[in-house]
């Protein structure tokens, strides 16, 4: 599998997609389309636009600092835009859509720089919650939002307060209040996807393993449980979010259906890419882990599964095909990003 059959992999519509954008007529806009799922859910978006052949348009909105990627969306059939989200002018110069995938925000960086991300996680919203005030909204979120919670478990459910560790997890419950103030105050449907961990293969927690394992360097325990789900099962449940936006907003865990054991998942890495994994402290009593009950009760199952996953990631791994650069830090315990 080469890059460009990743993507074509990744951003493969259901039937359920394009059943959802058909029931929410119009143009999609999608918010912060340069990050790492944003290319393959607009192109996703497209290809289901495509099968209804109702002439919307979807368009991507980000700052865009991949050349090669923007002419991807253009093929794709993407209309792009470049824009500065933090520059109201520029928000406010953006196309009117009846359909907002909002996925602008910023992680990594936080602990060097906590006012951007700040800036980034509360004003970016407001202004586009504001300029989107008559849309229906899907706005990203993050299971940071939450607590640990004793490990392994189903996890934290969406009617648990939220407990947030470190500023970037505070920084996301702020964006997630600020859309539930512009749900209340004008009504706007809203759907709050809260995510942890999508995958593909040139990221996300299977791909650091991989990369530990491959590499002899030794994999962290600190954090012992995760969830993951295929970034192309997250990509279709968000657009299939798009018809349950609802004021108050509709708030869903996304993740896999159960709990992954750190060290289960690096054993069998290892056993895929003939490496004997190495470990470092141990597993805790409590994780950053989501419970799936709601996104069972209202979606498809994500189709892929993890064996799957653990092929694909261990084959790209083993071929040293190319890789974002970008880890998770998911072992990460203090909120320190």
């Amino acid at each position: 599998m080469d890059p460009e059959q990743l993507d074509e992999l990744l951003s493969t519509p259901r039937p359920q997609t394009v059943a959802a954008l058909r029931a929410c007529a119009g143009d999609v806009l999608v918010l912060g389309a340069g990050g790492k799922m944003g290319p393959t859910l607009a192109r996703m978006a497209a290809r289901a636009a495509r099968e209804l052949g109702d002439g919307r348009r979807v368009i991507a909105v980000s700052r865009f600092s991949s050349a090669a990627a923007e002419r991807a969306l253009r093929d794709a059939g993407v209309t792009m835009m470049r824009a500065d989200l933090l520059d109201p002018r520029a928000v406010a110069e953006l196309p009117d859509a009846p359909n907002v995938v909002y996925m602008a925000g910023q992680k990594f960086g936080t602990s060097d720089a906590p006012a951007t991300t700040w800036a980034m996680n509360t004003i970016v919203p407001a202004l586009c919650a504001e300029r989107y005030r008559q849309a229906r909204i899907v706005a990203f979120s993050t299971g940071n939002v939450y607590p640990l919670v004793p490990a392994p478990s189903a996890g934290a459910r969406e009617t648990d307060p939220v407990g947030p560790v470190g500023e970037y997890a505070a920084s996301c419950v702020g964006r997630e209040r600020i859309f539930e103030h512009y749900a209340a105050r004008h009504g706007t449907p809203v759907a709050i996807f809260r995510l942890n961990y999508a995958i593909d293969l040139r990221y996300g927690v299977l791909a650091d393993l991989a990369q530990k394992v491959w590499t002899g360097q030794p994999v962290s325990l600190r954090m012992g449980w995760v969830n993951v789900i295929w970034q192309g099962d997250a990509n279709r449940i968000a657009l299939e979010c798009l018809p349950l936006a609802a004021s108050p907003p509709f708030v869903v865990n996304v993740t896999g259906t159960e709990p992954l054991s750190v060290r289960a998942l690096a054993t069998a890495l290892g056993q895929r890419l003939g490496r004997e994994p190495r470990y470092e402290g141990t597993e805790r009593p409590d994780a950053l882990l989501s419970d799936t009950s709601r996104m069972r009760d209202h979606f498809a199952l994500p189709e892929t599964s993890l064996d799957a996953m653990l092929d694909r990631v261990a084959a790209w791994t083993r071929d040293e095909k190319p890789m974002l650069g970008k880890p998770t830090h998911f072992e990460e315990r203090e909120g320190r990003f």
